[in-house]
């Protein structure tokens, strides 16, 4: 399943129970929220709560991932150059034992 397709799903997931487990909640302690002098409904209170809820989920999840995706970025840019620095101070060895390695290998033929 692609990162995106769970992402929607867990974010589905997280929406429906908080809606499921917070309405009854409310109804089971009979908790009545206002704001000033008005009544606010129980769905509009969990779903508000829900999605300030998910809204900062979603920017700790892009803090964690640009964090660490910048630090795996970094660290295969500097593998990477060191690779790159190796294979072109020691080619001329490599060539050579790629050429001794070809001629000197076993040659089997196929069995047939």
């Amino acid at each position: 399943m692609s990162f995106f397709k769970s992402l929607l799903l867990a974010i589905f997931a997280t929406l429906f129970l908080t809606y499921v487990l917070g309405s009854s909640l409310i109804e089971m302690f009979d908790v009545n929220i206002y704001m000033g002098d008005n009544l606010v409904e129980p769905i509009k209170a969990i779903s508000v709560s829900a999605l300030i809820t998910l809204l900062l989920a979603l920017v700790a999840i892009a803090i964690v991932m640009s964090v660490f995706g910048g630090i795996i970025f970094i660290g295969l840019l500097v593998l990477g150059s060191f690779l790159m620095v190796a294979i072109g101070v020691f080619w001329p060895v490599l060539l050579i034992a790629v050429i001794i390695w070809l001629f000197a290998r076993d040659k089997q033929s196929p069995q047939t």
